[in-house]
């Protein structure tokens, strides 16, 4: 699907999203966390970068493609990483496990009394 704008947390909570390409932005990434749903990262510029890389390396949630050398994402490039991260493969697999691993804890710090929820309680006390 392609748009000009839409909600995107009701989209990557579909049932029917197996995927998320994304540009790594902070936002994009943490909803998609929060939603379970493995990513392919394509990031362009600042932070994205960084994301894309706790993407990959630290969480494990899915994968970052590679650009060409004119910075332009190729299709067989796309095709190869929406193979792994939507695969029948144990990559894949262990994948979509990471996923709802993080999006278990991300619910977890976000529900009533959960260390995000705790944490900006501290702060408007303290302020």
């Amino acid at each position: 699907m392609v748009v000009e704008w839409c909600n995107q947390v009701n989209v990557l909570s579909h049932s029917s999203v197996g995927c998320f390409v994304t540009h790594c932005g902070w936002n994009s990434v943490s909803e998609s966390i929060a939603c379970g749903v493995v990513m392919v990262g394509a990031p362009r510029l600042s932070d994205q970068t960084i994301n894309a890389r706790l993407i990959e390396e630290v969480w494990a949630v899915g994968v970052r493609a590679e650009v060409g050398e004119d910075g332009v994402l190729k299709k067989k490039e796309l095709i190869r990483c929406l193979d792994l991260v939507m695969g029948d493969g144990e990559a894949a697999a262990q994948m979509r496990k990471m996923a709802m691993f993080w999006k278990e804890k991300a619910g977890e710090a976000t529900s009533k009394d959960g260390l995000s929820d705790r944490n900006l309680m501290a702060f408007v006390n303290r302020i």
